[in-house]
């Protein structure tokens, strides 16, 4: 029987802190500090709820993320 796989696991990383960053700055920085999948998405867009360890989302308008959450 094959093992069972571990999925990867967040990083010790605050959300909070990509909050009011451009956005290409926002995604360099998530990527250097582990994030495996980082997601940009402008404000209202209709995504689904499964949650992905290693994956930030950020809502971004204006250039700028004004929202950031993990999964």
């Amino acid at each position: 029987m094959a093992p069972t796989p571990t999925p990867p696991a967040d990083p010790q990383d605050s959300p909070d802190a990509y909050v009011g960053l451009a956005a290409d700055r926002a995604e360099h920085l998530a990527r250097e500090r582990g994030w495996s999948t980082v997601r940009a998405l402008a404000p209202g867009t209709i995504i689904t709820m499964e949650y992905r360890a290693g994956r930030l989302n950020f809502e971004v308008k204006d250039g700028r993320v004004a929202r950031a959450w993990k999964g």
